[in-house]
């Protein structure tokens, strides 16, 4: 199996286009201490040839031309892009799909509450007679034809920003739903994850983590007010639909234990210090146990060893 990380920033990527917060200031000046990142996604393939894309982001086109395992191969039209599962319908998730809308022949998966946001308005240019759609239900098992099985499950989260209430008291924060959802990836007795949008650990994830040969998880806050203590935003990472790095509820405290064989955060807000190299927060990280991913992270998982 190999994984290609095509973006691994949160909503907004790295450097963000309105902020100058210290991450973005040195993003902005290719220091070196800090990497450009776009939007997160990851694709995945059995044979190196043909890819299922996980989160399609508004950098969906930047993506496919840095990376040329994704470039057409054949002439005069082709991709070897097969498929896409949206694991919520986040803007980060979904916008990309527009840059699709060449009739070009792949597949949709989605839940039904996702896919709703798919269908009509604007996404109506994705050509019905080329885009296949497949509603898939939570632990539904679906089988890409490529070499592996995807099978979404729930994450607590929450709805999409564009479809929250006015009234903050009517928002439901780490909602378990076919809102959000995780994507388990199988070839044979191997699993790996991808969890970009993850607000808390319940006993249900650790227990279907355990065992794990790859997790690709949401990194997006080390500390779960960081954006209100960087003046960037009066939102905690909870009230986001994410979950912290660090802390006795964060996401490195919480998987601690589990039998994992490679863990990557992805998925990383423009305000998290661990995407210094040279900060402790990133050496604090990595001494537990996790890698910072990266745009072009390649993962290839060999039978028996990473």
């Amino acid at each position: 199996m190999q994984f290609l990380v095509l973006g691994s920033a949160a909503g907004g990527g790295l450097p963000q286009w309105n902020c100058l917060c210290e991450n973005c200031r040195l993003a902005y000046a290719r220091d070196g201490r800090i990497a450009q990142r776009s939007q997160c996604s990851v694709a995945v393939s059995a044979n190196g040839e043909d890819w299922v894309v996980l989160s399609a982001t508004p950098d969906l086109r930047q993506q496919i031309i840095a990376n040329p395992q994704l470039h057409p191969k054949i002439a005069p039209r082709h991709s070897p892009i097969k498929g896409v599962f949206a694991p919520n319908g986040d803007v980060d998730n979904i916008a990309g799909l527009l840059v699709m809308r060449e009739v070009q022949p792949f597949t949709l998966w989605a839940t039904k509450s996702v896919m709703a946001n798919t269908i009509g308005g604007v996404f109506g240019v994705l050509n019905a007679d080329a885009v296949k759609r497949e509603t898939v239900a939570v632990e539904q098992v679906v089988d890409t034809g490529l070499g592996f099985t995807l099978t979404p499950f729930v994450t607590p989260g929450k709805i999409p920003l564009y479809l929250e209430s006015r009234n903050e008291a009517e928002i439901e924060l780490g909602a378990e739903s076919d809102t959000t959802v995780g994507v388990e990836i199988r070839q044979g007795d191997r699993r790996f994850y991808y969890m970009p949008s993850c607000a808390r650990i319940t006993d249900a994830l650790r227990k279907r983590l355990h065992g794990a040969d790859l997790i690709f998880f949401d990194g997006t806050t080390f500390e779960d007010d960081e954006m209100i203590r960087l003046g960037l935003l009066p939102k905690t990472a909870w009230r986001m639909g994410h979950m912290a790095m660090n802390g006795e509820k964060g996401s490195i405290a919480s998987l601690d234990g589990l039998d994992i064989k490679r863990r990557v955060f992805v998925h990383i807000n423009n305000s998290n210090p661990a995407l210094r190299h040279d900060s402790a927060e990133r050496a604090q990280v990595e001494a537990a146990g996790w890698e910072i991913g990266y745009d072009g992270m390649t993962v290839e998982m060999a039978e028996g060893r990473p």
